[in-house]
């Protein structure tokens, strides 16, 4: 087939990441995709950029799509929300343009508020269109919408209109049925990791360790945003105070962010500089040998409907986590098999678990083993493409029926 993978996003970070996924696991099952990103957010070259993330590069002129983009940063909501719904007209032309020149069979779409465009053109030309939905209107979301009842409105027709629905967790899908009773044929379709990107590196991990000062230590690792919601603020509040009662184990917390300096300060008044390693953000080439350096991981906070990607690329490392027990984290770990969970918004059985847990250098390998054996044999990208393409074989085959 030949597949248009359309976005609204900015293609970085985690969304980056599972576009790429996405993208190679539909190119593994023999198709061909092509990715329609605005311009100067394309999720396709930031992967090759990332080597060169500190070479200093001459300025370049910034296209009209990436002024608009910094521009709605600093504007109220209202606005911004006026912007999402102008961009149908925009997508809509970018659309029909893409879809003949490149003969496209399918249109694969990253959900995004106030988009519907997309699904009312597809519809008129008897096209499939598949949505993957990462947001919604139902959800906590980090900016308030000012225009919630006509995103409501937009959404419910979105989700009834479109072919299929990949979501990222049960919970997803149950809000958006809860709020919207019928809607288009479904899946869910958790996060997953690349295995070529994530492979286990002893002998760098071991060095790292070496440089570090660990050799000996267990560690106990982060890699991810310094921010509120991922509660990786709060966990070294409380760590900190049971740290020197177990001088074996080292934390080692890998990126900034807004709660960066705090955590920082925190440690130094703790006293306890020797058994936290900040190293800051690294290079993306690195990572791997970070992870590979660590025993296990630790993911403090979520929400009850999203998809960690951190908790898939640590599995693939060949390293459990301890996370809260949200119902789409329960749904793809195996406690005390392929990962360690807690009741989810408890603080102190968080700490405790880590403590619990932390000398237990039989079940850090075993769960690890586990864990990389779960990616490699059902959360890989692949499989996620095998399951969106799925949606399609169904409305054909309910087509046939009805015809026939």
């Amino acid at each position: 087939m030949n597949i248009l993978f359309h976005h609204r996003t900015r293609g970085r970070g985690a969304e980056g990441v599972h576009i790429r996924g996405v993208v190679k696991g539909l190119k593994q099952l023999n198709n061909h995709v092509y990715i329609l990103s605005l311009p100067g957010a394309e999720p396709e070259t930031e992967e090759a950029n990332a080597t060169f993330e500190k070479v200093v590069q001459a300025p370049t002129k910034k296209s009209s799509f990436s002024i608009l983009s910094d521009l709605t940063k600093h504007v109220p909501e209202f606005v911004f929300e006026i912007f999402e719904l102008a961009f149908n007209l925009i997508a809509l032309i970018r659309l029909r343009k893409a879809v003949k020149e490149k003969n496209i069979t399918l249109i694969y779409e990253r959900y995004s508020l106030f988009m519907f465009s997309s699904v009312w053109w597809a519809k008129r030309q008897n096209l499939p269109i598949v949505l993957e939905i990462n947001d919604s209107c139902q959800v906590q979301r980090v900016r308030a919408l000012s225009f919630k009842k006509l995103a409501a409105k937009i959404e419910a027709w979105t989700f009834k209109n479109a072919t299929g629905l990949v979501f990222i967790s049960t919970r997803f899908k149950q809000v958006a049925e809860q709020a919207y009773g019928e809607i288009a044929n479904s899946v869910v379709s958790p996060n997953a990791a690349d295995l070529d990107k994530f492979v286990i590196d002893e002998s760098s991990g071991c060095a790292l360790r070496s440089k570090l000062g660990i050799e000996n230590k267990i560690v106990l690792g982060y890699v991810g945003a310094f921010v509120h919601w991922h509660g990786i603020d709060w966990f070294v509040d409380l760590v900190c105070h049971r740290l020197k009662q177990t001088p074996e184990l080292v934390l080692l917390l890998v990126g900034d962010g807004v709660a960066f300096e705090g955590i920082k300060n925190k440690v130094i008044e703790a006293g306890v500089e020797s058994q936290v390693i900040l190293p800051g953000k690294v290079p993306h080439q690195q990572v791997s040998s970070y992870l590979s350096a660590m025993d296990l991981g630790i993911l403090p906070d979520s929400n009850d409907y999203g998809s960690p990607m951190k908790l898939f690329e640590f599995m693939a490392m060949g390293k459990g986590m301890i996370a809260p027990d949200f119902s789409p984290i329960a749904e793809v770990v195996r406690d005390n098999v392929t990962s360690w969970l807690f009741p989810a918004g408890d603080k102190q059985a968080c700490i405790d678990k880590v403590f619990n847990i932390v000398n237990d250098r039989k079940a850090h390998k075993a769960v690890g083993s586990n864990a990389r054996a779960y990616i490699e044999s059902e959360r890989q990208w692949q499989h996620n493409a095998a399951q969106l393409l799925s949606l399609v074989s169904l409305d054909i085959s309910r087509d046939v029926n009805l015809n026939g």
